[in-house]
């Protein structure tokens, strides 16, 4: 199964939409709860970094028989330097989107910690793709 789905950059009343209804699937679909849990934080977790520092992006979800794969792919400022951004507590946020409760420096560790694998490719000027496998 196949699933795509529009984020808009600023739009933080929507942000964590997507992760909601891939939720619902895999409960339905019957898949393990920690491992629904795993993909639900992961993917939260990219959605609002789309939210927070994207034009905008959309996010492709596949649902296979022992995994599911998830690609976002943003229009955006991109990340200049990944390790660096992989570190725990390291933030490029701006002091609007700190206000709000996010940019705290956990998202892509996060999603890393609750992947399987985990691709984070970007381009300076041009925007990011993050993919997040996670084998049932």
């Amino acid at each position: 199964m196949h699933f795509e789905y529009k984020v808009e950059g600023g739009d933080f009343t929507n942000a964590g939409t997507t992760s909601s209804e891939v939720k619902k699937m895999l409960k339905q679909l019957g898949v393990n709860p920690s491992i629904v849990k795993r993909t639900v934080v992961a993917l939260y977790e990219a959605e609002v970094n789309i939210v927070a520092h994207a034009y905008r992006g959309t996010i492709f979800v596949d649902l296979e028989e022992n995994s599911v794969s998830i690609r976002l792919e943003d229009e955006g400022p991109g990340i200049p330097d990944i390790d660096k951004a992989m570190e725990q507590g390291f933030s490029t946020a701006s002091p609007e989107v700190r206000e709000m409760g996010f940019g705290a420096g956990m998202g892509l560790p996060n999603m890393k910690n609750n992947s399987d694998k985990l691709i984070v490719n970007s381009v300076v000027g041009k925007g990011t793709t993050v993919e997040i496998i996670n084998y049932f």
